[in-house]
């Protein structure tokens, strides 16, 4: 298990390198996956698959760059904030379902806001002592760093989650409405990216309307395709970037990408929460009319398998003494 969570982290971070960015001279990710993936793993196989994270981080540092001993503290780094970030959840009664509302709160304020700032300060803590970059780089490229890799964590975790689990086995009722949101998501998207007029806050009309018709599976594929369109739009300094600073590129796209994911993740468990609920009353609802059928009926009411009033009783309603 821990060779398959190091293949996936090493692909999701190629992946997350093709949108990188340079800011003050350094080259950051908007987007790190792989902090994605390591969370989900985690709460998904338990901590023992941390060496395949350990691995995976040190592969991707070894094609990047030739491996020395500051690798070893970006490794530790990389390995520990996902770590924090699944004992964190794990101590918040955190559910792998997100059908309630705090368990999306804990996934951005544990998993991602909390448990992401120990990757970034010593990753870019490490640059300053070593003396590759100077102390008044630090904040903007620590911001960087740190909202790198919560999208990450706001972005993948919560799909992959929702993918391994029963409700992610394709189960999609309204298909023909499905269909007709992906096919407005290819059209709107690219538009409100690409057109020069900032026309970005076309897209969460649809996440709303996803994460309102299709939960978290929905919503959370939207916000993950609209900040990888996004991310690789602004990498290239085109449509809503054009003629935009790096810094500012940064920042731009650092605030949309974080309102698409906050926009999807917690609507999406809101209304996941509110239909669970719905479905707890009908079923109540459905077992007191029944009880009230066989109250009327003149017969003791049904009760837990294995208990007296569950027996069948005699002709007359009563029990002989």
């Amino acid at each position: 298990m821990s060779l398959a969570v190091t293949v996936c982290y090493y692909a999701a971070a190629r992946l997350g390198l093709m949108g990188r960015l340079v800011v003050d001279g350094v080259v950051v990710t908007p987007i790190w996956p792989p902090t994605g993936v390591a969370v989900a793993a985690l709460l998904l196989f338990g901590a023992r698959v941390w060496p395949g994270i350990a691995l995976g981080s040190f592969l991707v540092i070894a094609s990047l760059t030739a491996p020395g001993p500051t690798t070893v503290v970006t490794v530790v780094s990389n390995t520990v904030a996902p770590l924090c970030a699944f004992l964190l959840l794990r101590r918040a009664g955190f559910r792998l379902d997100m059908a309630r509302l705090r368990d999306g709160l804990s996934l951005v304020f544990l998993g991602g806001f909390g448990a992401m700032l120990i990757s970034a300060t010593l990753g870019v803590g490490l640059q300053v002592a070593k003396g590759s970059l100077d102390k008044s780089e630090f904040w903007p490229i620590w911001l960087a760093w740190w909202v790198g890799d919560t999208m990450g964590v706001l972005l993948v975790a919560p799909l992959l989650l929702v993918l391994a689990g029963p409700a992610g086995r394709f189960r999609v009722r309204r298909w023909k409405e499905a269909a007709f949101l992906g096919l407005t998501t290819l059209v709107l998207m690219p538009m409100a990216v690409l057109s020069p007029m900032s026309m970005l806050f076309l897209v969460f009309p649809l996440l709303i309307w996803a994460a309102l018709r299709f939960q978290l599976a929905g919503s959370m594929l939207c916000a993950l395709f609209a900040s990888v369109l996004t991310t690789f739009e602004a990498t290239a300094g085109r449509g809503a970037f054009l003629h935009l600073t790096d810094v500012e590129i940064m920042a731009k796209l650092q605030a949309f990408n974080g309102s698409a994911a906050l926009t999807a993740l917690l609507l999406a468990s809101v209304i996941t929460e509110q239909r669970a609920t719905r479905r707890s009353v009908r079923r109540a609802c459905e077992e007191l009319a029944e009880v009230l059928e066989h109250l009327a009926a003149g017969e003791p009411s049904p009760g837990p398998p294995g208990t007296a009033e569950s027996r069948a009783a005699p002709p007359g309603g009563h029990r002989d003494p």
